[in-house]
């Protein structure tokens, strides 16, 4: 299955260590998204309907309230790079 750049690059970000956390109203729903790399900075690519399109492919998930993490599915997705770990 072939992912898109931006896509990509959020993946190799989380495989690094990264994490995204999910913005929600009072009444529970999602209203956004922040991306952040393993040193704590914010990345402007990451986008609800990308968060979305990742989540639909099963590449991160979230467990017991936790932000989103790669998923080993994720790992899979993501083509390797010389900078992962």
């Amino acid at each position: 299955m072939d992912i898109s750049r931006h896509e990509q690059r959020v993946l190799h970000v989380l495989a690094q260590g990264g994490k995204i956390v999910a913005l929600k109203s009072d009444n529970g729903k999602l209203i956004g998204v922040e991306c952040f790399n393993r040193d704590g900075w914010l990345m402007q690519q990451c986008s609800l309907p990308l968060f979305k399109k990742l989540k639909a492919k099963k590449a991160i998930a979230s467990s017991n309230g936790h932000p989103y993490r790669i998923t080993r599915r994720g790992l899979e997705l993501a083509r390797s790079e010389f900078d992962n770990r």
